[in-house]
């Protein structure tokens, strides 16, 4: 098992590495494809949880990265504004919209957990934060080496 999970990492690393500009969308779904491997194995999912798992977890990340995409640059826009030249009022409003954003975001968060309850241990779905952030890291990390190498 320890020699799988080995294996997985550096095909993985290897995997990032290898990203040679494609197009976005392309990129999007090497590392979806990626993730979606990485967490697999590291939550060592039956197939029966596989196929309850999988559809319930990519209707989450698709609207978290909506969320997190559509509306956050809304506010990252109007915070490139001159925020010296913000009123109260309007970073007050600003603000609100941010709070709001990051409620819904943990909403969306809690259902997910909820509707997992039913398909996976509680040990796995703590696993299955673990392995994302995880995953996160080891993606960021490699970005992080590969423009410091330009």
């Amino acid at each position: 098992m320890k020699t799988n999970k080995l294996l997985l990492i550096i095909i993985l690393l290897l995997s990032i590495h290898s990203f040679a500009q494609p197009p976005m969308g392309e990129k999007k779904e090497q590392i979806k494809a990626l993730k979606v491997g990485f967490i697999t194995n590291e939550l060592s999912l039956t197939p029966d949880e596989a196929v309850k798992f999988w559809p319930i977890y990519n209707a989450f990340d698709d609207k978290q990265f909506e969320l997190r995409h559509q509306k956050m640059r809304a506010f990252k826009d109007r915070m490139d504004d001159d925020l010296d030249k913000m009123s109260d009022k309007e970073a007050s409003a600003l603000l609100a919209q941010m709070e709001s954003n990051e409620d819904e975001l943990y909403q969306i968060r809690k259902k997910f957990i909820a509707s997992l309850k039913g398909i996976l241990s509680p040990v796995k779905i703590i696993k299955l934060k673990k392995a994302e952030d995880d995953f996160n890291r080891k993606l960021l990390q490699q970005y992080r080496d590969k423009g410091l190498r330009r």
